[in-house]
């Protein structure tokens, strides 16, 4: 039988780095842990709403020299950071899965 490997993306040891955690910190404070997108959108989304990530505007695979620039950095909620990513989907307009006759009330009758 052929084994299966999981295939994962390996974070880039930079984000491990002590300076990157710091750096990180104070750009969430600079951005008052507020998603800088939703922002422009005249939204307000925190810390408390959302998991927030600091983004690179120039990707740091082209531009590693603008790494720990500030101008360079801003924070985004996940949703945002996906979709600059192209990894958001719309799981609106998915159908919804069936409920399972174990939690259907006419299983159990009256």
């Amino acid at each position: 039988m052929a084994s299966m490997a999981k295939t994962t993306k390996k974070a880039n040891p930079f984000y491990l780095t002590k300076e990157w955690r710091q750096k990180r910190q104070e750009i969430l404070e600079r951005d008052h842990y507020e998603c800088q997108e939703c922002k422009r959108e005249g939204k307000v989304t925190t810390r408390h709403d959302q998991v927030l990530e600091v983004d690179h505007i120039l990707e740091l695979q082209d531009r590693p020299d603008l790494a720990m620039e500030d101008d360079n950095l801003q924070t985004l909620c996940k949703r945002h950071h996906n979709i600059k990513h192209g990894r958001y989907y719309k799981f609106r307009n998915k159908p919804k899965k069936p409920r399972s006759p174990l939690v259907n009330e006419e299983w159990f009758g009256d």
